[in-house]
């Protein structure tokens, strides 16, 4: 067996086997670019959504999941982009959400200096093969294959907070084909940005890169290909995607 046991070879000098590129979102105005790290989403953020999903929002405590940080899909203020239509599902469902991107991070953040860590604000769909889903809910089985997938998280450009302010009111509306179809105020959350990173940092220490999908309102369905969806959110430029 002489031979077989590999040299160990620090990690500062090891050569990667292949590049990955990161995913990489426009910042409005700036050559900069924002490096996506995590992609977290906070499910049943709205009373009428949450009770549309069949829950309680008096008594649910704030759940989390993932999407893949390469699932974020960019589009440009103005511009319709053509997204397509995934693989194994005929429910795909839109989620219209106000996203958080995060300058800097920790452990058990208190809500009080949440905001201190984000860095600006986007529009962003959270896009959903809910019948997947709801397939491996009633198994009783991980439903990330019906969030987690190929362009599964259209995001429009960055606003740096420091020009925007912080999002904790506005109108939030979403369109299929002109016909408004989700319609809230963002002061409707529940758990609001600030608690949302608290919470998150509590279970997992964030930082810099991370982004966090606040939640959508009541009136998610379906659409299919042709389907023109525009979001929007006060004090941000519309996100429009195209069904392909």
């Amino acid at each position: 067996m002489t031979g077989l046991v590999p040299e160990t070879v620090a990690a500062s000098d090891a050569a990667p086997l292949f590049k990955v590129a990161p995913n990489l979102l426009p910042i409005a105005g700036e050559a900069r670019t924002f490096p996506v790290r995590r992609i977290y989403c906070i499910g049943r953020n709205y009373p009428d959504h949450a009770k549309e999903m069949g829950a309680d929002p008096k008594t649910e405590p704030p759940f989390f999941f993932q999407k893949a940080s390469d699932a974020a899909q960019i589009v440009p203020a103005g511009v319709t982009v053509e997204h397509p239509y995934p693989p194994l599902t005929a429910n795909y469902h839109y989620e219209l959400e106000l996203v958080a991107v995060l300058k800097s991070g920790g452990r058990n953040i208190p809500v009080a200096a949440a905001l201190d860590h984000v860095f600006g604000y986007a529009v962003g769909l959270d896009m959903t093969r809910r019948d997947l889903q709801q397939a491996m809910k009633d198994q009783r089985k991980p439903w990330e294959i019906g969030k987690s997938f190929d362009h599964s998280a259209p995001i429009g450009p960055i606003f740096a907070a420091v020009e925007t302010g912080h999002f904790t009111k506005g109108a939030i509306r979403l369109s299929v084909n002109g016909v408004v179809k989700q319609e809230d105020d963002l002061a409707s959350m529940i758990w609001s940005v600030a608690e949302q990173i608290s919470k998150l940092s509590e279970s997992s220490e964030l930082v810099a890169g991370d982004i966090i999908f606040s939640g959508t309102p009541a009136g998610v369905g379906p659409v299919g290909r042709g389907d023109v969806l525009t979001g929007h959110i006060d004090g941000l430029p519309d996100l429009t995607i195209k069904i392909v």
